[in-house]
């Protein structure tokens, strides 16, 4: 009778191990197995970490293996199990592996393909297309949106995800030390623009708005170039950061024993012969007016740091909404959503793009339990409540950088070579109607059908394809990095980044005292849940899998894996230019450094 030698890879993380009962079934193109019980007499099956081997005899040849069944019973009690993946041997010989990678809880049947990637027209047995649509059926179940809410809101029931605490590590003290020092001076005002945690709202100015009437008689002191402010805007030495989106954005009332405000301000910033970003304009609100002052660098010193630290506040206000949780977190999970709904887990992409959702789902629903619901730590700590964050949809963009540039092209070379493997040609990539149903879920539920995101309804050629790809792990990666793990250096000094003010902007100038700007600031309470916040913020997590470290083997083929290592070679290549860069600087920049990139945005 034909024998079929079943090898068993547990888990190695806690609790990974299981003493229910396991069953497995073969199914082939020739016929069915019985349910064969996985156990070795006087011996611990499927503890932690263990690579178990089993004999399964059957009694007549059951063809090709198309499929595997694996059934958990209960033994004593409820015992959850991670089961990494599954290997057998035919009885000619052949190995088939059939990834799992998820954790098995109650009394579940999980089916498993083999791990060759197919793309819908590669099924030809009724068996795999049967099995294909079943799965996502079955997803579509789970994950899905609610069509009844005008607001975008994902609801959706996750059996194999859950969020995992961060362990605590010791975050570095040295740009903190840094920030401390320097907060109060012009430069570092303006290198955080480029360099801080939210490096995406500056832009080249070219012209001034109406709503800025700033003239030459004001800034002629800030200009080096001896050339007219006009000139310095044609030459491209002139900068803006305009905060219109919290324009009308009411300040949180939940605590009635404090005030709180907010301000939408514009900052005129210039490129000094240093080649240094500096402020030469400050205007607390979006009206000119004479209760609208623009303060200069020239006027009294309280009035210019009062000005700066409003700058900061509000900057740090659309840093945590807009930058970080809306275009990094919100849009990971549009991205993660649409994959478990429209992709199986046999189809290329989903095995290329699971990696880099990890947890994605999980850690925002503890956002939304813990951080931006009514009366969470938003409303204790700053002044927008959380429910004003729909107010801050728009379209979708990412920054450049250094070395974003040599990131990204090392992503989207990684997802060429991928798709290449897999598409032969265009044509390939319109017939692909799973790809086609991901990349509509995204553009209909994740961006409203909003043309203005950027977002495409359909996809029709590899080099769109590549593109689209490299945008969410991109997104999900190194955009996530560069804006999240740079705030406990940059935002845990409170007048750097003032999570809230307890004293309206000033109308005037010259009436600005210290004592004035320490009772604008956020009082002791809030500022320590700003510092527990931010530096949880900026911790990974423990065993945290960095950008293109892959241990969840979804992908089974040479050519892939080939793929793999030229994309981790690629990566060492930037660490070590990187490295060097920083050696001897002042303030070193390594967020987006690939050793220091999570794959995903799971804290």
């Amino acid at each position: 009778m034909p024998s079929y030698t079943v090898t068993v890879a547990t888990g190695s993380q806690w609790f990974a191990g299981t003493d229910d009962y396991v069953y497995l079934s073969l199914e082939g193109t020739a016929g069915c197995s019985e349910r064969h019980l996985l156990d070795k007499p006087f011996y611990n099956d499927f503890e932690r970490g263990a690579v178990d081997s089993y004999d399964v005899t059957v009694e007549e040849d059951l063809g090709e293996i198309q499929l595997i069944k694996i059934e958990k019973r209960k033994y004593w009690y409820q015992d959850d199990w991670y089961l990494k993946h599954i290997t057998v041997k035919t009885p000619l010989g052949d190995y088939l592996e059939f990834p799992c990678y998820r954790w098995i809880t109650d009394e579940k049947e999980v089916v498993l393909r083999d791990g060759r990637a197919k793309l819908p027209r590669d099924d030809k047995t009724q068996i795999l297309k049967q099995h294909r649509r079943k799965e996502l059926e079955n997803r579509q179940k789970m994950y899905r949106c609610n069509k009844e809410m005008e607001s975008l809101k994902l609801v959706f029931y996750s059996e194999d995800m859950f969020f995992r605490e961060v362990e605590c590590f010791s975050a570095t003290c040295f740009p903190l030390e840094y920030v401390m020092q320097h907060w109060k001076e012009d430069f570092m005002f303006g290198y955080q623009f480029l360099n801080g945690c939210n490096p995406v709202l500056i832009r080249r100015c070219t012209e001034i708005p109406k709503k800025l009437p700033v003239t030459m008689d004001m800034v002629e002191c800030s200009l080096e170039r001896n050339l007219t402010l006009e000139e310095e805007v044609k030459q491209g030495n002139i900068f803006i950061v305009d905060y219109e989106l919290l324009d009308g954005v009411d300040a949180n009332k939940t605590d009635p024993c404090t005030i709180q405000y907010l301000a939408a301000p514009i900052c005129l910033l210039y490129k000094n012969l240093e080649n240094k970003i500096v402020p030469i304009a400050i205007q607390l609100g979006q009206k000119p007016g004479p209760e609208n002052p623009i303060f200069l660098p020239s006027d009294a010193t309280y009035d210019w740091l009062l000005a700066k630290i409003w700058v900061r506040s509000s900057d740090f206000h659309i840093h945590q909404t807009v930058t970080h949780l809306l275009r990094t977190h919100l849009v990971s999970e549009v991205f993660s959503i649409a994959m478990f709904r429209q992709l199986p887990a046999v189809h290329p992409l989903f095995k290329l793009l699971v990696p880099h959702m990890r947890f994605t789902i999980a850690i925002n629903t503890k956002a939304r339990e813990q951080l931006i619901c009514e009366c969470g730590l938003f409303d204790k700590v700053s002044s927008p409540l959380g429910k004003t964050l729909l107010f801050f949809m728009g379209p979708y963009d990412f920054f450049l950088l250094f070395c974003v540039f040599f990131i990204y092209s090392a992503v989207r070379s990684f997802a060429e070579d991928v798709i290449q493997i897999y598409y032969e040609s265009d044509e390939v990539v319109c017939e692909d109607v799973e790809l086609q149903a991901f990349v509509k879920d995204i553009y209909m539920y994740g961006m409203r059908g909003v043309k203005a995101s950027g977002f495409p309804k359909v996809i029709k050629t590899r080099e769109k394809l590549a593109e689209y790809l490299t945008v969410i792990i991109f997104t999900a990666s190194a955009q996530h990095a560069a804006v999240n793990f740079g705030q406990y250096d940059w935002c845990s000094w409170i007048p750097n980044a003032p999570p809230t003010m307890r004293c309206p902007p000033p109308t005037e100038k010259g009436t600005v005292t210290i004592e004035q700007i320490v009772e604008s600031l956020p009082d002791r309470g809030r500022s320590c849940w700003h510092l527990g916040a931010v530096w949880a913020l900026s911790q990974f997590q423990d065993n945290e899998l960095f950008l293109g470290v892959y241990p969840d083997e979804h992908f089974v083929e040479k050519p892939v894996k080939e793929a793999m290592a030229k994309f981790r070679k690629n990566l060492d290549e930037i660490v070590s230019t990187i490295t060097e860069r920083n050696k001897n600087k002042k303030l070193p920049y390594y967020y987006l450094s690939p050793n220091r990139i999570p794959n995903s945005v799971a804290v």
